[in-house]
């Protein structure tokens, strides 16, 4: 039993990360694809301006990054994983990016 509810901790806590990451992106201006597309991604200077808004956003970085729903890619930006993906157009819908 303890590992379900670990498991359902941590996707409510991902889901939780995914909805505080997308009304940020959107509230600076941004879109879902801007993490959905793997060459394009968060720079450090925008992961910086959403620290500054929000004080959640520092742990959600990090919960996303520790369960592998999110990496900083080969051009050192911030972006999802298929599982972060996933998770995202499970919630949101396929639709709420323009990526497959």
């Amino acid at each position: 039993m303890t590992i379900i509810s670990t498991q359902t901790g941590m996707q409510r806590s991902l889901r939780q990360c995914l909805s505080l990451m997308a009304a940020l992106l959107y509230q600076h201006g941004h879109v879902l694809e801007t993490v959905t597309i793997g060459h394009r991604g968060l720079d450090r200077d925008t992961i910086d301006e959403l620290e500054a808004a929000s004080s959640d956003w520092h742990i959600c970085q990090r919960i996303l990054e520790q369960s592998e729903s999110a990496v900083f890619n080969e051009h050192d930006r911030f972006v999802l994983t298929e599982l972060g993906r996933d998770l995202l157009f499970d919630m949101f819908g396929e639709g709420a990016a323009d990526c497959a």
